[in-house]
Parts: C-alpha cells; sequence; structure tokens
C-alpha cells in the first residue's frame, strides 16, 4: 500500500497564495502519475492538476495560469503551487497516486479557505 500525506491547507484572502505538498510512502517517479483534486461542500469531486512519470503536467481549465503542479523525486513529494486565489477555490484538496491501470491510492486531503 502506498501512503499519501497531504499538508499546506489553510486560511487566506482572496488573491493570496498558498502552497500544497503531499508526501508519499513509495517512489513516486515509479508511479504512472501523480494528481490533485478537490471537493467543494454538496459537488463532486474534481481534478485538478496532474504530472506523469516523465514530468509532463497538465491542468483543469479553471486553474491555468494560476496553479503549479511539481514534485521532488528524491523526497517523493508533489506539490501545488496556488497563487491568485478565489473564494470559488475553497475545497478540501486530495492528492492521488496512480500507481497503475486500476491502481490509485488517495491521501485524507486538506481544507484550503479563501475569504473574499
Amino acid at each position: 500500500q502506498v501512503q499519501l500525506i497531504e499538508s499546506g491547507g489553510g486560511l487566506v484572502q482572496a488573491g493570496g497564495s498558498l502552497r500544497l505538498s503531499c508526501a508519499a510512502s513509495g517512489s513516486i517517479s515509479r508511479f504512472n502519475a501523480m494528481g490533485w483534486y478537490r471537493q467543494a461542500p454538496g459537488k463532486q469531486r474534481e481534478w485538478v492538476a496532474g504530472i506523469s512519470r516523465g514530468g509532463s503536467t497538465n491542468y483543469a481549465d479553471f486553474v491555468k495560469g494560476r496553479f503549479t503542479i511539481s514534485r521532488d523525486v528524491v523526497k517523493n513529494t508533489v506539490y501545488l503551487q496556488m497563487s491568485s486565489l478565489k473564494p470559488e477555490d475553497t475545497a478540501v484538496y486530495y492528492c492521488k497516486a496512480d500507481i497503475v491501470t486500476n491502481i490509485g491510492y488517495w491521501g485524507q486531503g486538506t481544507q484550503v479557505t479563501v475569504s473574499s
């Protein structure tokens, strides 16, 4: 099993920045991909950003230009740098590790609250 521990969430004013971290118990360089998802109250969990084994990145349209996903393969940690935060970014943010096809693991989530 792979354990994922998110950290870095908190309360920030609109327009502010926050960096989330996801520490994995395995070698992330061997995983198919790592990703960030978020879930707001009463809504479905949605994909935010991803980074592949080769290091390529992809983003949901609603965060392009504002969020950056990156990784440190030595520390086995994935990051989500969030800037120009908006109240609608308020959600629980989850880290996910896609090990191989149909095998993935979720972290417990970290709360991000953006105030007006």
